[in-house]
């Protein structure tokens, strides 16, 4: 019989080394440097390592590529990444462990804010991703209905929904655009893709959409989005489209609205994870996990431009109100 010190001792002795040498945390963003919202979950990122153990300059050291919502930047970041074969990888959005999955099948990776990571590939299974793959999810389809909800509650005239996104660097979108079209009966509102490949169309594109009237615009969690979000505020502010953010930022600079699961905490979940695995853990043995802080932010001010009116029970149940 084979005795159980014997079946653990390989990876025990993996975590007793840990505090022996510098271990490395390759991060990969398709977010830009200048992104505040990023940086300020990366740092959230970093202090929960931090309380668990791992200092940098002393036991670990971070890796940081940025791709800046650019494809061939992103490319490049994740061969540097491989590369550089860093003890675990925490791969920020969507489009980046699209780029990166197929890159490695040996490095630990632990995935953040990624859409249906299931449906779209990246893992097997929620509960047992097998594999060097796990992570924490982010929006789903009811997620983004319960957003369009609210919006009909604050802007009742709104009959037409464009769903802006670029197809390029996120094609999954198609799938939700098609799944909320379905739905159009359900929410009273009839959806129409943005579909954009560049910050250049924006202007354009909102200015057509605006031009048939009782319309608003939703842009969901992308480095696009977040890239061009300013662009994207100033031409839905300039044609008084209500517009709906996947972050807080957003809505403080000029949004009217997001809805959406709490960045910061998934990034501070993820260290545990990255923790373990440093620690010797498998991470084909850690389930993906979902969301289970959202956030639902109101401008008043951009609603009051608007002309709308906020019913109390809306305001009532929302997490923070910028007037």
């Amino acid at each position: 019989m084979v005795s159980a010190a014997a079946v653990s001792g390989p990876r025990l002795v993996r975590a007793q080394q840990v505090t022996g040498k510098t271990r490395v945390v390759g991060v990969l963003t398709g977010a830009s440097e200048d992104s505040r919202l990023v940086q300020t979950n990366l740092a959230e990122f970093r202090t929960a390592l931090k309380g668990l153990g791992w200092s940098e300059g002393n036991n670990l050291r971070f890796e940081v590529r940025w791709a800046r919502g650019e494809p061939d930047r992103l490319r490049a970041a994740v061969t540097d990444l491989v590369k550089l074969a860093p003890d675990v990888i925490l791969c920020h959005g969507t489009n980046a462990i699209a780029a990166l999955k197929p890159a490695t099948r040996s490095i630990p990776v632990v995935f953040v804010i990624v859409n249906d990571p299931v449906a779209q590939g990246f893992v097997p299974s929620i509960a047992h991703p097998g594999g060097n793959i796990t992570g924490f999810s982010f929006i789903d389809y009811s997620m983004i209905g319960k957003a369009l909800g609210l919006l009909k509650q604050m802007a009742p005239g709104v009959t037409r929904i464009g769903f802006m996104f670029d197809p390029g660097g996120y094609p999954y979108y198609e799938v939700y655009l098609h799944t909320l079209q379905e739905q159009r009966q359900a929410l009273g509102l009839d959806i129409e893709a943005i579909r954009l490949s560049a910050g250049s169309e924006i202007e354009s594109a909102v200015s057509e959409f605006a031009a048939k009237r009782n319309g608003g615009i939703i842009a969901p969690p992308s480095a696009f989005s977040l890239l061009h979000s300013r662009t994207i505020i100033e031409q839905a502010t300039q044609h008084q489209v209500p517009l709906i953010l996947p972050f807080r930022d957003g809505v403080q600079e000029g949004g009217l609205m997001s809805y959406v699961p709490d960045q910061s905490e998934i990034f501070r979940r993820a260290a545990p994870y990255v923790d373990r695995i440093l620690k010797g853990a498998n991470p084909g043995d850690l389930p993906v996990q979902a969301p289970i802080k959202f956030e639902f932010v109101i401008n008043l001010k951009t609603a009051k431009t608007l002309g709308l009116s906020i019913p109390p029970e809306v305001l009532a149940i929302a997490d923070e109100v910028i007037e």
